[in-house]
């Protein structure tokens, strides 16, 4: 049996410098794309974390903003509360998003004696100190 070899075969040409060239050229392109890819990935991982902890943040103030306005306007206060300022206060617990903080606020303001009320302010204060998120 005889192998026949062809003259016009594109394997039986040498490498020359032009084809060498594109080919080194085409592997650095393919590495640089998996590098960036990989480094891509890292710094969107990075972002994912930096906005949960943005996130957090912003609740955390929220939370501390209602506290703040709950014990100036309510704890300290000498009168009893008008409608504005328990529109306000209501309007900051709603703005918090936190059912449990919520339904603890429903506690406290249909709350119908004071021993009672004053129960469920220390129930409200204990589960805003416990939202609050520490890093």
């Amino acid at each position: 049996m005889q192998i026949i070899k062809n003259p016009n075969s594109s394997f039986n040409r040498p490498i020359t410098i032009s084809t060498l060239f594109w080919i080194v050229l085409v592997l650095i392109l393919v590495a640089g794309n998996i590098f960036f890819s990989i480094k891509y990935s890292g710094e969107k991982q990075g972002l994912q974390l930096a906005q949960t902890e943005i996130a957090g943040q912003k609740t955390n103030g929220q939370i501390l903003e209602f506290t703040k306005l709950f014990i100036d306007k309510v704890l300290k206060a000498e009168t009893e509360v008008d409608f504005e300022t328990r529109l306000r206060l209501e309007n900051a617990v709603r703005n918090l998003g936190d059912e449990e903080i919520l339904n603890h606020w429903q506690s406290f303001i249909e709350s119908q004696t004071e021993i009672q009320a004053q129960e469920e302010v220390k129930i409200l204060l204990e589960s805003l100190v416990n939202k609050i998120q520490v890093k």
